[in-house]
């Protein structure tokens, strides 16, 4: 060790025994800490020094230790546990990446430790269960921000849905815990009711959801666009990311173009046949609403659509060509009540599960109805 620590570094010490003169000789002999060319007696010296120097008065001196020393595998536990219990700056460095503490004694920092250390903690490149619900239980709305946006934190359902009860309605927290890579089923439907309508299509386009939630949340989220396409407003630049993604993602179905013409968007369904028969838009508005019913029949075969729900479709464009927005209260609740009714009395073989969404709806629409009147 002659060569990491000499006689001159002590007698510099002894002379000059400076928070300075400390602090560099912490660096020293924690930078060697881990060399092999420590004999076993140079090893149980550079220990004990470093045992002394955790108890340093000088913040400085017990920080530099710190640092230095926050990803040696050697590190006695004890001295890790002794620079985890000290002031933030010591501690923040061995709580975020030393390998040396055990899941108790984390556990026992987030128990006793400040915002800062329960932050850090959050942020290590993996977080144990045990480790994860306790800062789950006692940490703050940044801590458990930071904890959901790690993938490796070891996260279940159960303590997902602890972090919902805590902090469901914190933006910090929905945000991260929106985009962790994957989330199980009932953690996103309980998201799909707190979050925000651009957190709500991350979830629809990422995340496993029911089809008939994620067929209402996509629509819902289409409401806005369709009133913009009546005023000449419509962004299909946005269209258009929203149906790539969604068929990316396996989410643009055949029952999802019903049910979009069923809520009189054909904005989308016009978007989504365009990508899907890979036509440009302007030719695949042409074929839809052509007057000769063959360009509607292409463009859907082209698609790869099933032949099944083509008369449905059929039925749904020409209700919509039929019956224009009349401009009065609640027109497009009225519209889409009769284009429904339509497909209901004229359509028999859809699908029960899409049978059962249109029963709904309109059950819906003549409740709204009922109540207005």
């Amino acid at each position: 060790m002659t060569e990491h620590l000499s006689k001159e570094d002590v007698a510099r010490l002894l002379s000059d025994p400076s928070p300075s003169t400390r602090a560099d000789l912490a660096v020293k002999v924690a930078r060697h800490f881990d060399s092999d060319t420590l004999s076993p007696s140079e090893r149980r010296l550079a220990e004990d020094i470093v045992r002394v120097m955790v108890n340093d008065a000088v913040v400085r001196v017990r920080q530099s230790l710190a640092e230095n020393l926050k990803t040696s595998p050697s590190l006695p536990r004890d001295i890790a546990l002794t620079l985890a219990r000290d002031v933030e700056a010591v501690a923040i460095p061995i709580l975020s990446v030393s390998t040396v503490l055990t899941n108790a004694d984390l556990v026992e920092i987030v128990r006793t430790g400040t915002d800062a250390k329960h932050t850090a903690i959050a942020s290590r490149e993996t977080v144990p269960a045990s480790v994860a619900d306790a800062l789950i239980e006692v940490g703050s709305e940044g801590a458990v921000a930071a904890l959901v946006a790690n993938e490796g934190a070891d996260l279940g359902e159960g303590s997902l849905g602890r972090v919902i009860d805590r902090f469901g309605d914190s933006e910090t927290v929905q945000e991260p815990l929106v985009h962790r890579a994957h989330l199980p089923i009932t953690i996103a439907e309980r998201l799909v009711a707190v979050v925000s309508e651009k957190l709500r299509q991350h979830l629809v386009s990422n995340h496993e959801l029911p089809a008939k939630v994620a067929a209402d949340l996509i629509l819902q989220s289409r409401e806005r666009a369709t009133v913009s396409l009546l005023t000449g407003e419509n962004d299909e630049r946005a269209l258009e990311r929203l149906v790539a993604q969604l068929s990316r993602t396996g989410r643009l179905t055949p029952s999802l173009l019903v049910r979009s013409l069923c809520t009189g968007d054909i904005a989308f369904f016009e978007m989504a046949m365009s990508h899907l028969a890979n036509v440009p838009l302007t030719n695949a508005r042409l074929l839809i609403h052509d007057a000769g019913r063959l360009g509607l029949k292409s463009l859907y075969d082209k698609a790869k659509l099933p032949p099944a729900l083509l008369p449905a479709c059929r039925i749904a464009i020409d209700v919509l060509k039929e019956t224009p927005y009349d401009g009065e209260a609640h027109d497009q609740e009225r519209h889409r009540r009769r284009l429904i009714e339509r497909i209901l009395t004229q359509y028999e073989d859809l699908a029960q599960e899409d049978l059962d969404y249109l029963l709904d709806k309109l059950g819906d629409m003549i409740h709204r109805d009922d109540a207005a009147a």
